[in-house]
């Protein structure tokens, strides 16, 4: 169990393994599963726990550098282990995870208001996409997380994706200025980096750098997680990318 906390960077969590432990945010717990991506906003208390008996990996995605430059990093830590729960699971995606939300609803922030994005929901999304369309000549079948009150993205200073790779997929090469980070969640293949080839299965975590180009090769049916600074870099008007 992690302390109780709230700071000012905004960060998310993706479960890579294992199943049966929790995040809690604002006094409302939600029990991760692989392939889930659950946010915690700026300025919400927050703590984890892992009541199974096994072990849980997930990757969190923090933008460090920017509230660094930008001196705007605090913390505060309360004195207990773990928060009072007063939300019931799942309390959270009824209100904002079924395309409504409640009348009297006043977004706080531009982070979603919803936290837990169920992998189950998502890969049935791409399921369903992927069956009804063509894969793009560079990515195959992708989706962008979204707050679903605005329509924006999931959280104002980190793009998140999904996507889906159809067994034998051979891309095309794409480059972008924001820098990706990609961690696998099925499937087996390669991403050829700079002209450097990466192997990848299941749990992978690798990255792709500003402006190199990076084209994909798929053995299997693969999906892929990844984040990158893309709302920052087009929020400045600096994002560009080249396919």
């Amino acid at each position: 169990v992690t302390g109780v906390q709230t700071c000012a960077l905004p960060i998310f969590r993706f479960v890579l393994h294992g199943r049966g432990a929790y995040t809690a945010v604002d006094g409302e717990r939600v029990t991760m599963n692989v392939g889930d991506f659950v946010i915690t906003p700026s300025w919400t208390f927050h703590d984890h726990g892992n009541p199974s008996d096994e072990p849980m990996v997930w990757m969190d995605g923090l933008d460090v550098p920017l509230v660094e430059l930008l001196d705007a990093q605090f913390m505060e830590k309360s004195q207990s282990s773990s928060q009072a729960v007063s939300g019931t699971q799942g309390e959270n995606f009824s209100r904002f995870g079924n395309t409504m939300k409640p009348v009297e609803y006043r977004a706080k922030s531009r982070t979603s208001p919803l936290f837990w994005y169920p992998y189950e929901r998502t890969r049935e999304a791409l399921h369903v996409l992927a069956t009804h369309n063509d894969p793009h000549p560079c990515w195959g079948h992708k989706l962008q997380y979204t707050n679903p009150v605005t329509g924006s993205w999931a959280m104002p200073t980190m793009g998140t994706f999904m996507q889906w790779l159809p067994s034998g997929f051979k891309g095309s090469e794409y480059r972008s200025t924001d820098s990706t980070v990609y961690a696998v969640v099925e499937g087996n293949g390669r991403c050829v980096v700079g002209g450097q080839s990466l192997d990848f299965c299941p749990r992978d975590v690798f990255v792709c750098p500003s402006w190199l180009p990076y084209r994909f090769e798929t053995s299997s049916d693969c999906v892929l997680f990844s984040f990158s600074d893309r709302p920052v870099q087009q929020a400045l008007d600096l994002w560009r990318e080249s396919f």
